[in-house]
């Protein structure tokens, strides 16, 4: 029988700048707003606007969502994991976590 899953996910990982940025996220739209935009990249690492810079290592990405006012600096890596640099996000307190 043909399997109903659609095509695999790209793993998510979180640079220490990154995981430090989450353990200071306390409000819970802020962290919704942030799953989703994770999920988007999950599900197509290659939608991030790619930023100019050095072409020797990953390309760094930016994937930016003005509904939820997130954005998010990566890199994907050989494997198709998503890496998660740095994000940005304004909540309704205009609280600001950048990279």
């Amino acid at each position: 029988m043909p399997s109903q899953q659609g095509p695999r996910r790209a793993r998510i990982a979180f640079s220490d700048s990154a995981a430090k940025q989450l353990e200071n996220i306390t409000s819970e739209a802020d962290i919704h707003a942030l799953d989703r935009a994770l999920v988007v990249i999950s599900v197509d690492p290659d939608i991030g606007e790619p930023l100019p810079g050095d072409t020797a290592g990953p390309q760094l990405r930016q994937y930016a969502d003005e509904v939820e006012r997130v954005r998010l600096l990566y890199w994907v890596s050989a494997l198709r994991t998503g890496v998660i640099w740095g994000s940005q996000g304004v909540s309704a307190g205009q609280r600001h976590v950048a990279a």
